[in-house]
């Protein structure tokens, strides 16, 4: 959970996003009220294996690696490595989060055993960790837990008091029509603003509700059927609850249709609209925004960034048209599903029955204990965090990690120096900008304080949504005020890693600074391939599709000349065109646009990574010696290949291809090594073979 946000309207760019597993019971992890967490785990918390880098038992040698690299370096690993039934894909990134979980779950149990002993904050990881633990006593509990929500909804009698309704719930953690929270000023990055932005569907992305191949339809169906069985479980008749969730799939599908399409959020100018609050209730006056402004708590606030406003404006009068009852059907559909996860067992199958099974094809659900592990992670991280830290990454993981940084960052300005479609211009430009991107590595130099976050053991859901509350509050507080570069955005023990453009800067968690990424034991070869892609990935991410529209202070600003922006859109066309001729699934074809600064990172980061690693080789003349048979750059390129072993069940693949800027792990590999001229001396590959694009492209 990278955001408690609603919505993300700055651009942050991350190496990779896991669709995050619905929280879910297995029948055989039981405890009963007030036993230790421990009781139940026990059975089922079997300790993680830390993952390989470089590992030869995963390559299938029988492939040329000309004609298959990805299938030469992963192929044994895809074969020895099914999807577990608990998961919808499986690969490296998965290996390690499985293994951080573990070493989380240590931690975890420790602190769930009351204890006077125990630090303020390992008394609130531990007793939330154990309020998720008593299943027994969420299950006794039913519904109940949501009373308040239902309430509320139900007392409102008329289209006054439904703004009001939903900035509440918003503060809930449940955030219904649209997105409201502080983000960096597009144009003045060192200060927050307000921002507004379409939002409050149930189905994965907008065109799920539009498209009219067979599985779109078939998906619709399925979600009205899980909308049925939701508003029964809340104790509704079945006619009843049928005429609800056709009521709130037409509101929805309404609220799809005025949204913008999700390629073209990625244009930062459509994302940019500063408005007035008072032009913003001209705009959409059935929104009443300045009674929900009041509503949810927020500092007063003059200007307020809108996204896009056409949907404000067509979903104005859908409110008045749209009857009070559908209405109060949506809310209490939102609450539910926000709060699902956290409620009793028949709610947690439904959740799962349709989003983890029907939509990811997950055949089973995760242990209890993985599921409350990786809740108290998403809410309470950095608390949780600090053990972790300590007992992983220690001050010489750090250092050694900014040393390749600024190997990368050195590599990254002889590549922008040596250009030559770059003008002198904006040459200039682009080297001010690399030179003030900082970086962030391990964990926060300030922890966050969970002081006023209320955690009362045995009362799971009051404990997630304080916590959420806490970290809305938290963001609605920051409107007005200056931007805190320090803070992080995703937690110590995740494995990923993120550019933001308002910050200029890269930001690596300690929980991705271990193998199969980085690991001290093996060559600088291996390393470069793999956390040294990842970093020159990131620093790229700040000069692709998006992050080159945003200046050196995090400014929204064109700083290229007309000429050289016109031949960086050629060159990036190049790759959009090349990662849509892949095939997620079936018909079903990337689409390259969505996946653009991926893509283009992934061939950056690559490129610049073995400048440096060739750069260390000059150095060091043992780093270029032959080891298990392969050269440093072939052990660079088995190395990056690696990372990104993979297996997706057809259903998961359907929808990241979807909704996911992120292209499956084969065409990372593929589509990469195959624009690279150094990738075909290195093996030995001609012309005419699949490795070796006829028409390569290269930006960075």
């Amino acid at each position: 959970m990278r955001s408690k946000v609603a919505f993300l309207i700055v651009l942050v760019c991350a190496l990779a996003v896991f669709a995050p597993s619905s929280f879910a019971q297995k029948p055989d992890a039981k405890s009963a009220p007030g036993q230790p967490a421990s009781a139940a785990a026990a059975p089922e918390a079997k300790a993680a294996a830390r993952p390989k880098s470089f590992d030869l038992s995963a390559m299938d040698k029988t492939v040329n690696p000309c004609e298959d690299f990805y299938e030469y370096a992963c192929g044994n690993w895809r074969k020895n490595n099914p999807i577990p039934s608990d998961q919808s894909r499986w690969g490296r990134f998965n290996e390690l989060a499985e293994y951080n979980r573990s070493v989380l779950h240590d931690i975890l149990e420790k602190a769930a055993t009351p204890d006077p002993k125990r630090s303020a904050a390992m008394q609130k990881v531990g007793d939330m960790y154990a309020s998720c633990m008593d299943e027994a006593g969420v299950n006794a509990k039913g519904k109940a837990p949501l009373k308040s929500e239902l309430d509320k909804i139900a007392a409102v009698s008329n289209k006054d008091q439904l703004m009001e309704t939903v900035a509440w719930l918003h503060a809930q953690g449940a955030p219904a029509l649209f997105g409201f929270g502080g983000q960096p000023d597009l144009h003045n990055a060192s200060m927050i603003i307000a921002s507004v932005g379409q939002g409050g569907l149930g189905l994965p992305d907008r065109d799920y509700y539009f498209d009219q191949d067979d599985k779109s339809k078939e998906t619709r169906a399925k979600y009205v059927e899980h909308l049925t069985t939701v508003f029964t479980l809340l104790g509704d008749s079945k006619e009843a609850a049928a005429k609800e969730a056709q009521g709130v799939m037409d509101l929805e599908t309404k609220l799809a249709d005025a949204a913008m399409k999700r390629v073209m959020l990625r244009d930062p100018k459509n994302r940019d609209h500063k408005m007035k609050v008072s032009e913003l209730s001209t705009l959409a006056p059935n929104f009443h925004f300045d009674r929900f402004f009041a509503a949810t708590g927020a500092p007063s606030f003059a200007e307020v960034n809108v996204v896009p406003p056409d949907y404000f404006t067509k979903i104005s009068p859908v409110i008045d048209s749209v009857s009070l009852d559908d209405w109060k059907s949506y809310l209490r559909w939102h609450a539910t599903r926000s709060a699902a996860n956290f409620l009793s067992e028949d709610f947690v199958k439904a959740n799962f029955s349709f989003y983890g099974q029907y939509l990811n094809g997950q055949k089973e659900q995760q242990a209890r204990w993985k599921r409350c592990v990786q809740t108290t992670d998403g809410l309470l991280g950095e608390a949780l965090g600090q053990s972790y830290v300590d007992a992983t990454f220690g001050k010489e993981g750090k250092d050694r990690m900014l040393q390749m940084v600024d190997a990368l960052e050195s590599s990254l300005g002889e590549d922008i120096q040596n250009l030559d479609w770059m003008t002198a211009e904006t040459r200039k430009q682009a080297l001010v900008k690399l030179h003030a991107i900082s970086n962030k590595i391990g964990y926060p130099d300030k922890w966050k304080d969970y002081g006023t976050v209320s955690i009362v053991r045995g009362d799971l859901l009051g404990d997630v949504q304080r916590a959420r509350a806490f970290e809305i509050k938290r963001n609605y507080a920051k409107i007005g005020g200056p931007l805190d570069k320090k803070e992080w955005g995703m937690t110590p023990p995740t494995v990923n890693a993120y550019y933001s453009a308002s910050n200029n800067d890269i930001n690596f968690p300690a929980g991705i600074l271990q193998p199969p990424f980085f690991d001290r034991s093996v060559d600088e070869a291996v390393n470069y391939g793999g956390i040294g892609v990842v970093i020159g990935h990131e620093l790229t991410h700040g000069f692709d599709d998006q992050g080159s529209k945003f200046a050196a202070d995090g400014n929204l600003t064109n700083w290229w000349t007309d000429a050289d922006r016109q031949e960086f859109e050629k060159r990036t066309t190049c790759v959009a065109d090349e990662y849509s001729k892949f095939v997620a699934v079936d018909d079903l074809h990337l689409n390259g646009r969505l996946t653009l600064g991926e893509n283009t990172a992934d061939n950056g980061g690559m490129h610049i990574a073995l400048m440096a690693l060739r750069r260390q080789m000059e150095k060091d003349a043992k780093l270029a010696e032959k080891k298990d048979g392969f050269t440093a750059e072939q052990r660079f390129y088995i190395g990056f290949a690696q990372v990104w072993c993979q297996n997706a069940t057809p259903e998961s693949s359907r929808v990241l291809a979807k909704t996911d800027p992120h292209s499956p792990g084969e065409y990372r590999v593929k589509g990469t090594v195959q624009n690279s001229s150094d990738f075909a001396k290195a093996w030995g590959c001609k012309a005419g073979q699949k490795m070796v694009s006829d028409n390569a492209c290269h930006v960075w």
